[in-house]
């Protein structure tokens, strides 16, 4: 779990031509954190491997959007997703990634695997509010399961009412 941290109100960002990569176990402890992600991040490569990839969790992104995530690659999907991060000092980053599960020699699933780009400006105007909405939901409720549930089924009728499934409206985001 991510500490406490002051946040800084700083946006870091990286080149168009860099990949953020890390490689997690199957309960998402860092396992392998490439140097884009090293400094992008902040920190040093012994301070993330073993730890909680939440470690870079940025407190305004919406737990929904991680429970999507994991639901889909806990079941050998991928997902590609706009993610807000948080650096060491407090600053944050926005990337837009592409997580998909590793599989062993058995063919079962062994970790995760997590590739970050830098995502489109425009498509960032959409995904913060929207993601402001789904996190104002996720704090109205006292319990934070129940909050992550209810803005799980907002963020679905969102969708749904673009009439678009989630991947196609994560790429018509990026291609604006």
């Amino acid at each position: 779990m991510s500490k406490a941290r002051h946040l800084t109100g700083v946006e870091r960002t990286f080149e168009e031509n860099e990949i953020i990569v890390s490689k997690t176990d199957l309960k998402g402890r860092i396992e392998y954190a490439n140097d884009v992600f090293l400094r992008v991040s902040g920190y040093r490569e012994s301070e993330l491997l073993g730890q909680p990839h939440s470690i870079i969790r940025h407190p305004e992104m919406p737990r929904c959007v991680f429970k999507l995530l994991w639901d889909t690659i806990g079941v050998g999907g991928e997902i590609f997703a706009y993610v807000n991060n948080c650096a060491k000092n407090g600053d944050n980053y926005w990337v837009f990634a592409h997580v998909t599960a590793s599989y062993g020699k058995d063919g079962t699933i062994n970790g995760y695997h997590s590739s970050r780009r830098v995502p489109n400006p425009l498509a960032l105007e959409k995904v913060k509010p929207l993601y402001a909405r789904l996190l104002e939901e996720e704090q109205r409720f006292q319990n934070r399961k129940d909050g992550m549930n209810s803005a799980s089924e907002l963020f679905g009728h969102i969708v749904s009412k673009q009439g678009l499934d989630y991947e196609r409206l994560v790429f018509s985001l990026q291609t604006l």
